[in-house]
């Protein structure tokens, strides 16, 4: 995970540069398993900054920048309310697919049992780009 002061958010891709975007990353890998049963594929993922402080605050573990694997931190944005809906950050339009619930892999990049438990419903929301735009620090979130 790298930080980015801006980045290019590319319809039904994701962001440019992101291992997903290049088809590198951990579930391009595991999509190929015929037996798997297969999420729904997102192309960006967001988590709210307050979760974060609340996973500190109630259950005592903070987790390092980046190590919750989420493309982009909000802040004052409701994201559990945004599944459903079409927003904007940025010059990007983005429609909420699904709450982006933890996994067990970043429990293991953390090193923190009860991870899992304490980002439940409040994980993040995964999305995908409806209109291609550059997306940069400070863009606010729009619904």
């Amino acid at each position: 995970m790298q930080a980015r002061q801006n980045v290019d958010a590319v319809a039904k891709r994701g962001l440019r540069g992101d291992r997903y975007f290049e088809e590198r990353g951990l579930w391009n890998f595991l999509d190929e398993d015929p037996d798997r049963e297969v999420q729904e594929a997102s192309d960006i993922t967001f988590i709210e900054a307050e979760a974060l402080v609340a996973v500190e605050r109630d259950a005592g573990i903070e987790i390092p920048t980046g190590a919750h694997r989420r493309n982009v931190t909000t802040q004052n944005v409701p994201l559990n309310h945004l599944v459903g809906q079409t927003f904007t950050v940025g010059d990007a339009i983005c429609e909420g697919i699904q709450l982006c619930e933890p996994c067990g892999y970043m429990q293991s990049l953390v090193g923190e049992e009860e991870l899992s438990k304490a980002l439940v419903h409040r994980g993040g929301l995964d999305a995908n780009v409806v209109k291609s735009g550059p997306i940069a620090i400070d863009d606010e979130v729009r619904w």
